[in-house]
């Protein structure tokens, strides 16, 4: 598995729980620039609309080579899952106040490009702040040991 791009500031905003691998529908020159690592998951988000799961805001940077059609890089991409998963994921969003993020994008061991979506619920301002002194102290426990 060839990790192209992580959202660490999913996992710093929100509690992430539920991880899912989805495909996603790209275009030839869309996937030849996530090939390159023109892929930016930072501000993106997932909606549920009409049934089907759809990445927002997911910057694809425009392949340089491309002649004739160049697509818009920042344009709704939509999400492969089962008709099953993509309910239990509407009716955890409706129901409890959470939402989905997108964690990072990847090729798998067969060459495809697949998106992790995870689900959500935000931290508050404290929740935050206990996550930088967690990372802090387990900073300050390497070096000490080093």
């Amino acid at each position: 598995m060839k990790i192209i791009s992580n959202n660490k500031k999913a996992f710093f905003d929100y509690f992430v729980s539920d991880l899912v691998e989805a495909g996603i529908v790209l275009e030839g020159c869309e996937v030849k620039s996530v090939r390159a690592g023109g892929v930016s998951l930072i501000d993106s988000f997932v909606v549920i609309k009409n049934g089907e799961m759809l990445l927002k805001n997911c910057y694809i940077k425009t392949y340089e080579k491309t002649t004739s059609y160049k697509p818009d890089e920042r344009k709704t991409r939509k999400l492969l899952l089962n008709k099953s998963e993509i309910q239990k994921f509407e009716r955890m969003v409706k129901e409890k106040g959470f939402t989905l993020v997108a964690t990072k994008v990847y090729f798998n061991n067969a060459g495809r490009v697949k998106v992790e979506v995870g689900l959500a619920k935000g931290k508050k301002l404290y929740d935050k702040r206990q996550t930088l002194k967690e990372k802090a102290i387990k900073r300050e426990i390497e070096r000490q040991e080093n």
